[in-house]
């Protein structure tokens, strides 16, 4: 049984749907589907529409969010994401604060590792779609602020163990990133232009911050044609991804 709002992705061979357990009907280019009969689902059935087209049930994960969530720009794509979470260890005992929610994307893939994320973000309308989006996904553990972190940081009465900032003056909050991180925690900036990550460069470098380290990942599937199989001559240059330990 599944149980009521929870999330759950609709797949066949050619699409897939994020959906959640209610007294709704969706609409597909198949038919209808009456969600509430997904309470007498579980995980790996099928459902059909009114047309008798066949979806498998699901459980979403955060790939299938990334895919799927409402997005108030470009987020972190998910190969730099996984830079973050495997140089800095990142564990299930784990708090996280982060900075320049955008549409939530990264908070999801955080808060399923870490025990919390606090996020903050200055766009009221960024925060919103953020909310939904984490809401969608049922994460209890991510928190989404409205606010500047950098004021906001003297107001916190503890300390993370990773503090993650995806945001343009990611700079002028380097210096205050000591009083709110854990000793050996680690700070991770995420920058796209040579010029933004120079600066944070310099900050880190003032901070006395070890273990400094600037990665750039770059992707390139592997597509298989009938004339032959290649790398995609898609351009893989997402952002740079600063790594420091305090």
């Amino acid at each position: 049984m599944i149980a009521d709002d929870t999330p759950v992705l609709l797949t066949d061979k050619k699409c897939e749907h994020l959906v959640a357990v209610s007294d709704d009907e969706f609409h597909t280019g198949y038919g209808t589907i009456k969600l509430c009969k997904l309470r007498e689902k579980e995980f790996g059935d099928t459902i059909s529409t009114h047309l008798n087209h066949e979806y498998i049930i699901q459980r979403p994960r955060a790939p299938d969010f990334f895919k799927h969530c409402k997005r108030t720009g470009v987020p972190l794509m998910p190969k730099d994401i996984g830079i973050i979470l495997a140089y800095t260890g990142l564990g299930g005992g784990d708090s996280v604060l982060d900075a320049g929610t955008g549409s939530g994307i990264l908070a999801i893939y955080l808060g399923n590792v870490a025990k919390r994320v606090i996020t903050y973000e200055k766009n009221e309308e960024f925060v919103r779609v953020a909310r939904k989006n984490i809401e969608t996904a049922g994460m209890k553990n991510v928190e989404v602020m409205h606010g500047d972190i950098i004021p906001e940081m003297a107001n916190l009465n503890e300390k993370f163990d990773v503090i993650t900032l995806d945001m343009m003056d990611a700079d002028q909050v380097v210096p205050h990133v000591r009083a709110v991180l854990n000793p050996g925690g680690y700070l991770v900036t995420y920058s796209p232009f040579f010029e933004q990550t120079k600066k944070i460069r310099t900050a880190i470098d003032h901070g006395k911050f070890s273990s400094v380290r600037t990665i750039e990942c770059m992707e390139r599937e592997i597509k298989f044609e009938r004339r032959g199989t290649r790398p995609s001559t898609r351009v893989g240059h997402t952002g740079f991804i600063t790594i420091a330990r305090l």
